[in-house]
């Protein structure tokens, strides 16, 4: 193993938040506590401490999301070599390909950036409704008492989406061995839910009613996706992409959304596409014509309507909870051809 960085011994250890005199601040300290540690290396010692290679690890930051440092500030914590090394360990064992740990850097980074961007905020605001004001010593006093027990919470629900994820995956590896097909690609419905009008929405809002509305949004979304055996795949702005096992399932998010969205003052009306078929899942995200279908079909969605395709309509015909129109061709980007239902529930025959 590479050797520590000159002069850094066991390193500086931040004092316990119970032993803090609160009144007595550096700028620093906030940054310090997120950390975990104080900045004490610079780029070459981290590189040459870890044994990485130079170019590479470089292409890892950017992967992550982070700019390019200054070679000579002092800008990287003994977490950060840790972190390092254990990236080194990984490429070794189980990632040699290099392209592959670029991807799995950027998919991470992805997630957690917007975690962090959120947790942020939401500690902000939990600030300034505890003290009046936010500032710097109040910041760094809930950092100090709050991240630790926000990390173990993290920790234990990344778990338990880990154990989720690996249960649908071991079933999907069987049935792909079956079935001769690629062990990341699933038959899958997919859906999309996007609000209506609502660029034109926000200019009647303000800042706050918008804040209401988005989280509203994202509320009942995650209400109806997940108790519906659905996954939510990603939030882009106004809408919601998810994914299920079974049509059926979709069909009846699919409705639940709508219905639910009815009852919400703050929301705008949804429009809603469904496909099914082959999709390519990787690094979080689905990909393939299913997708593409999907979209196409919520874009053309009426108000208040959730559109379907020809998958999914003959897995729905003779389910008796459902009701499935033919309406005329549609003539969208990329589909010159394509067919389409719209979708109801029985009792609105």
């Amino acid at each position: 193993m590479a050797s520590e960085p000159p002069g850094s011994g066991s390193g500086p250890a931040l004092p316990d938040p119970a032993d803090v005199d609160w009144t007595q601040l550096e700028g620093g300290v906030l940054d310090e506590f997120i950390l975990g540690a104080p900045r004490e290396f610079t780029r070459d010692e981290l590189v040459e401490a870890a044994g990485l290679d130079p170019e590479e690890s470089g292409r890892l930051w950017r992967a992550l999301g982070f700019p390019e440092t200054d070679p000579s500030a002092r800008v990287f914590t003994r977490a950060d070599l840790e972190a390092a090394r254990r990236v080194i360990a990984l490429s070794r064992d189980w990632l040699p390909d290099a392209e592959v740990r670029e991807a799995v850097a950027r998919a991470v980074a992805q997630s957690l950036s917007r975690l962090a961007e959120w947790q942020i905020g939401m500690l902000a605001q939990v600030a300034a409704s505890q003290v009046g004001e936010l500032t710097p010593r109040a910041a760094a006093r809930l950092a100090a008492e709050v991240l630790p027990d926000l990390e173990a919470l993290q920790s234990y629900v990344w778990r338990r989406h880990l154990a989720a994820t690996a249960a649908r995956w071991t079933a999907g590896a069987q049935r792909s061995d079956a079935e001769h097909i690629a062990a990341d690609t699933w038959p899958l419905s997919v859906g999309f839910a996007d609000m209506v009008g609502f660029t034109r929405t926000t200019r009647r809002r303000s800042l706050d009613e918008l804040g209401e509305m988005i989280e509203r949004f994202g509320s009942v979304t995650n209400e109806v996706i997940t108790n519906g055996r659905g996954r939510i795949i990603k939030t882009v702005g106004d809408e919601v992409l998810f994914v299920t096992e079974h049509p059926a399932d979709a069909a009846a998010i699919a409705l639940g959304l709508r219905d639910r969205v009815r009852a919400e003052p703050a929301l705008p009306p949804l429009r809603i596409g469904l496909a099914h078929g082959m999709v390519l899942s990787r690094y979080g995200d689905v990909y393939g014509e299913v997708v593409n279908v999907a979209a196409r079909l919520t874009s053309e969605a009426k108000p208040d309507t959730v559109l379907v395709d020809r998958e999914v309509h003959e897995a729905l015909r003779d389910d008796p909870r459902f009701d499935l129109r033919r309406i005329a061709t549609l003539h969208t980007r990329g589909y010159t051809h394509l067919r389409a239902w719209t979708l109801r529930g029985a009792r609105e025959r």
